[in-house]
């Protein structure tokens, strides 16, 4: 099948300087299919809250995608993030691509005074929050009693007009299992689902899904890969480094595990330069070869 999604992290850095919406802009002149941004609202590095930048860069851009990398379920009720997704899809022409996890850090929580959950009951509302989105984007009168979430007879208009698609970033076995029986895709990091250990992952979902009476071949399955085009190879594991087209071997690599996505994470002060290698050089040798 191939890569088919290419897309490019965009930092939720608020420092001094900071343009995420011209970064984008430039994605979306470039090629790129998606943007998306990360959810850690805490912390001592100046930072935009992920959905409101996300909803600045939806308003200034008309064919890329826009993608939460992903939203941590428990800092928000399931109820009213799948109102903000309807709302943000039909202003933005549908183009959001719901990306949802357990939630990462629980220094955050702490942090901001919420409850802690554990790691089981993170499982157990990702599933519940994915369950509330598509029964509340369906039914009337919505009724859904879980044991992290409740909904009693709500109603949510308008429906969605299209399927909005929810991708989970997820790693343990009953998380994976969540994956492949409820969501759109699945959205895992290369740092913590490295290439000796994402093909087991990879196949928990898909079999999850199997179960499920579902095709797996309808599943996404994007790689958030750290990128850097260089003269020379790096010696980090994590992060896809080197000329380009060594680059383009290690991300055809990926394919050759079944992702067919690829969302780019770029930093460094010359970020323009390296955005512009991946579109001008890198995706369309990637496209070729898939």
């Amino acid at each position: 099948m191939g890569v088919q999604l290419f897309g490019l992290n965009i930092a939720t850095a608020a420092d001094s300087g900071a343009d995420p919406v011209a970064r984008a802009v430039e994605a979306e002149e470039l090629g790129f299919d998606f943007v998306s941004a990360s959810d850690h609202p805490c912390g001592t590095n100046p930072s935009f809250e992920t959905w409101t930048m996300l909803s600045w860069i939806a308003a200034s851009t008309s064919r890329i995608r826009v993608a939460t990398r992903v939203l941590g379920v428990p800092y928000r009720p399931p109820t009213m993030v799948a109102k903000m997704a309807e709302t943000f899809d039909r202003l933005s022409g549908g183009r959001l691509i719901l990306g949802l996890g357990g939630g990462y850090s629980d220094e955050e929580f702490r942090a901001f005074g919420l409850r802690v959950p554990t790691a089981g009951e993170k499982v157990d509302g990702l599933a519940e929050a994915v369950q509330i989105a598509r029964g509340l984007w369906a039914e009337p009168k919505f009724s859904f009693d879980g044991s992290q979430y409740r909904t009693e007879e709500a109603d949510l208009e308008p429906k969605p007009d299209h399927r909005i698609p929810i991708w989970l970033g997820t790693y343990g076995p009953r998380a994976l299992e969540v994956t492949g029986r409820l969501a759109d895709g699945w959205i895992p990091s290369l740092p913590y689902a490295p290439p000796d250990r994402v093909a087991g992952m990879r196949d928990r979902v898909l079999a999850a899904a199997r179960d499920a009476g579902r095709d797996p071949s309808e599943i996404t399955r994007a790689y958030n890969v750290g990128v850097r085009v260089d003269a020379r190879p790096g010696e980090q594991t994590d992060i896809v480094s080197g000329p380009a087209d060594v680059v383009v071997d290690r991300l055809l690599s990926f394919a050759n595990l079944g992702f067919t996505a690829i969302n780019f994470m770029v930093s460094g002060p010359d970020f323009a330069r390296q955005v512009e290698v991946l579109a001008r050089e890198v995706i369309p040798a990637v496209r070729a070869a898939g």
